[in-house]
């Protein structure tokens, strides 16, 4: 610690014994470290050894799934020549028959992972890693809770961690569990909240011993580099750790079952079961949170029961066996520049390829409840988002061709990017259908074009058989949703509010989302483009709370979106009137962009839709404890929250412990930061608090409250 801090310390004690009291504050345990070396994905590599845990005849199953899709696209595609090929196939025809079999094959696989899923749930789920009804097991090893943070609300994150610790302790397995709380957070408001949220969690509990806090002072490689640091400094301590997401909530319970998963399996290095996605108060996020619930059942136990050992791995709620992740999770820095270059921004795809790379085998557990979770408030917070993830999947095409990866962990590599890259596809295949519409109003045709040719080139389609096309491909593409309903009437309804209102649920939800679809599209197609242009989308903080957003905002954000639709639709009507009919869902969802984004961010039409008991989920008809628990902690914890500076200048006890957890000083002739340098030049000039809080910037109050001068000089100014 620095000579400004041990002058400084003394005195926000108020007392002698004020050293004593700050060496006996902990925030973090005896560091033991673990090795985490980078992965090399071009290198050789030996591919892992088969899963003991994988279900038997995985080699029938995927090829009952793969070949499946396979084989409905290629009658699809047979079907779509016929309907163009009636004259021979013109340029245009030939891009669109292109489009249509990629894009068919897309909605075809789903289609039967979706048939796979009802199946399992019909049967009772498959087998089940840990079988329903039996007694909770007894933990022989450790495992850590990591919380990681960036610049999130400190009342939501702390709330959680009391629910889960209490429930822990309830279920009597809470020597089994430490919890960290591992910060990147950049804000420095936020940041001196979260210390103060910090204490209070441990004043609240009577738990010094098993909660701990860490900021990072550089937030280097994001989320992937905060638990990369954490395996490095502590992971050796642990035999397992769970990562949460700062909007996660999850049930003692549960998180025990996963722990004794792993401790059963010793080659299995992840496992995960389904989130469901609650506490949503906006109609955007109702629309999500009845979707998830609704069709995420279903569709978790298809990919579950093909994907057997060689599972992908979703980012959170997820427990993890930390031997297996420090030897062969590490990640590498992609070569070049970013967009492509850089760290790698969506991690955990890539983690969950070179875990099974390194032998380790990676499940979803879809039918182990009490895994919880929020969704982004509005459309343009969902688009922040898929911005982030557009970008990071789009990385994937590094990581692809990595050596010695399973093929099935290629295949979620490739479906990471296909979920974006079908965005412009899409786009493009509704463009080239009107441009061939166009052609054929007001283009005279060319029965004899330039070259060697027998016969004349009729520009024509069957009418007939492109309706059945249509048709088809409509029951390929909302197949999955009909049978996830089907399961749902069969062995939920009751908990939906009854065979009506669920039924009203889908109807609802199948309308409001075929009308975001195209603006979804479009902001991704835009996404895309921009990524593919070299621009950097950084990372911004996910907002979790309303959605409100002025309207002037959402107007500027969709005004683009509205543009499109009414081109769309003005090319369609000029063609004819039933080609405007045919492209309505489209047209209209791009044309009311900016009326459809503002009205689904209001909590006035997502609450008077829960009244009717429509978008109802079974954990808003009966909720678990932990979810209410959590719910009226963070209220409470929002009401008493106070000015963070202040609060950290006033309160003695807050101020000590924030000393105590700040990073070393600068070593000698290491590079200089430049917002402390002209932190402390303001500081040095400011008369009052006030003064000195108009004066810094952001980055400049960070890091003088990282620092002991700067500390120091703060105490010094008048209130």
């Amino acid at each position: 610690m620095d000579a400004a801090l041990d002058s400084l310390i003394p005195d926000a004690h108020g007392g002698p014994d004020a050293q004593d009291s700050l060496d006996s504050f902990r925030a973090l345990p005896n560091e033991t470290p673990l090795a985490m070396p980078a992965q090399p994905l071009h290198a050789r590599s030996a591919r892992g050894r088969p899963a003991s845990s994988s279900p038997g005849r995985m080699g029938w199953r995927r090829a009952l799934v793969l070949g499946g899709a396979a084989a409905v696209t290629l009658v699809a595609a047979y079907q779509m020549y016929l309907v163009l090929g009636v004259g021979g196939l013109t340029l245009l025809e030939g891009v669109i028959l292109a489009l249509f079999v990629v894009l068919f094959a897309w909605i075809a696989l789903a289609l039967v992972s979706a048939l796979c899923g009802f199946a399992s749930l019909l049967a009772g789920g498959g087998r089940r890693l840990d079988p329903a009804g039996s007694p909770l097991p007894a933990l022989s090893a450790r495992t850590a809770l990591l919380m990681p943070c960036y610049n999130e609300q400190p009342a939501r994150v702390m709330a959680a961690l009391q629910v889960i610790h209490g429930d822990l302790s309830r279920l009597g397995a809470l020597p089994a569990f430490d919890l960290f709380i591992l910060s990147d957070t950049t804000d420095p408001d936020i940041w001196i909240a979260e210390e103060a949220a910090f204490l209070a969690l441990r004043d609240r509990t009577g738990d010094d011993n098993r909660i701990f806090y860490r900021r990072r002072a550089e937030n280097t490689e994001r989320k992937a580099g905060n638990i990369a640091d954490w395996v490095r400094r502590f992971g050796a301590g642990y035999a397992h750790f769970l990562i949460l997401d700062a909007d996660s909530v999850m049930m003692g319970e549960t998180i025990i079952r996963l722990a004794g998963i792993l401790e059963r399996n010793p080659g299995m290095g992840l496992v995960q079961t389904l989130p469901v996605i609650v506490g949503g108060e906006t109609l955007f996020a109702r629309i999500q949170q009845f979707a998830g619930r609704a069709y995420g059942p279903l569709i978790a136990h298809g990919i579950a029961w093909w994907h057997g050992a060689e599972g992908n791995y979703w980012g959170h709620n997820a427990m993890i066996r930390t031997a297996a992740f420090a030897a062969h999770a590490g990640l590498p820095t992609l070569r070049g520049r970013k967009p492509f270059g850089g760290h790698i921004m969506s991690h955990d795809f890539v983690e969950a390829a070179l875990l099974r790379r390194g032998g380790w085998a990676v499940h979803m557990e879809p039918g182990l409840p009490g895994s919880y979770e929020e969704s982004p408030p509005s459309l343009a917070d969902i688009a922040v988002r898929d911005r982030r993830w557009c970008q990071g999947n789009l990385q994937h095409m590094g990581v692809i061709g990595a050596r010695g990866l399973h093929p099935v962990s290629r295949l979620h590599l490739a479906m990471g990017i296909g979920s974006y890259v079908t965005a412009p596809l899409w786009l493009l295949f509704l463009v080239t259908g009107i441009l061939i519409s166009l052609q054929a109003r007001f283009v005279l045709p060319d029965y004899f074009p330039a070259g060697p040719s027998l016969f004349p080139l009729w520009p024509a389609v069957d009418p007939v058989r492109s309706m059945w096309v249509f048709i088809g491909t409509m029951a390929v593409l909302l197949g999955p949703k009909l049978l996830a309903c089907a399961a749902l009437l069969l062995r939920e309804r009751r908990a939906f509010g009854g065979t009506l209102r669920a039924l009203a649920g889908v109807l609802i939800e199948t309308v409001l989302a075929g009308l975001i679809a195209p603006v979804a599209m479009l902001t991704q197609s835009a996404a895309v483009v921009s990524i593919l242009a070299g621009r950097d989308g950084g990372w911004q903080p996910q907002r979790r709370d309303d959605g409100g957003i002025p309207f002037a905002q959402t107007a500027r954000q969709y005004r683009g979106h509205t543009a499109v639709g009414l081109v769309l639709g003005l090319a369609s009507y000029l063609v004819s009137p039933s080609l405007l009919l045919w492209m309505s869902p489209v047209v209209l969802g791009l044309a009311l962009a900016i009326p459809m984004a503002a009205w689904t961010a209001g909590r006035g039409p997502g609450q008077a839709l829960r009244r009717l008991g429509l978008l109802r989920i079974p954990e808003e008809e009966a909720p678990p404890a932990v979810l209410a628990e959590a719910e009226r902690l963070q209220s409470e914890l929002e009401a008493s929250a106070s000015p963070a500076l202040r609060h950290l200048l006033s309160d003695p006890r807050l101020l000590a412990a924030h000393a105590a957890m700040l990073p070393p000083p600068r070593a000698r002739g290491a590079p200089f930061n430049p917002a402390l340098l002209m932190g402390l030049a303001k500081l040095e000039e400011a008369d009052t608090l006030d003064a000195a809080a108009a004066a810094l910037t952001r980055r400049e109050t960070a890091a003088v409250l990282a620092d002991g001068r700067g500390l120091a000089l703060l105490r010094t100014l008048s209130p």
